[in-house]
């Protein structure tokens, strides 16, 4: 199974173990492998062939600062209301704010979703467990190994069947 590589990666895990245990210059390695000579340096230097993570290390807002985001979390933790509630609540506060940002500054810090209540949501109720022999679209294995309709009024053997149209 392959490796799965990111759209602008241009060396593949063995490629960047090569490179890091040959003793050839960057300009030999770069002409073999036909990369950029600064990509064979990086690689050099490099404690392990993984790729190390793209983008920010802390993702931030661009449209909420710092203390806006402040007050989001405090107001969200104290309140515990739903996100419609506190963007509704928050607009005259911080008359910027959008659902999709006050989502995501929820997300980022790991308060998008209410905790769970008691009585909130109606109790699922347990399912009487009923014998085979009422559901007769379930089948038995006889022992043949062949499929076999369970016997029906085998627990109640006084109970007469007719067919409609007969006396």
């Amino acid at each position: 199974m392959g490796q799965v590589l990111h759209g602008s990666a241009t060396t593949t895990e063995a490629i960047r173990r090569a490179i890091q245990n040959s003793q050839e210059s960057l300009r030999t390695l770069a002409k073999r492998y036909g990369i950029n000579q600064k990509t064979v340096a990086k690689w050099k230097k490099r404690p392990s062939v993984a790729d190390l993570p793209t983008g920010p290390r802390e993702p931030r807002s661009t449209m909420l600062s710092l203390e806006e985001e402040a007050i989001i979390v405090a107001f969200r933790k104290h309140t515990l209301l739903p996100l419609d509630d506190c963007l509704y609540a928050l607009q005259p506060t911080i008359p910027h704010l959008k659902r999709s940002s006050l989502h995501r500054c929820l997300q980022r810090h790991g308060i998008s979703r209410l905790p769970e209540v008691e009585g909130d949501k109606p109790g699922k109720k347990e399912v009487q467990a009923l014998p085979d022999r009422l559901f007769p679209h379930r089948h038995r294995r006889s022992a043949h190994g062949r499929r076999q309709a369970p016997p029906l009024r085998s627990h109640r053997p006084d109970l007469q069947v007719r067919l409609c149209g007969t006396a």
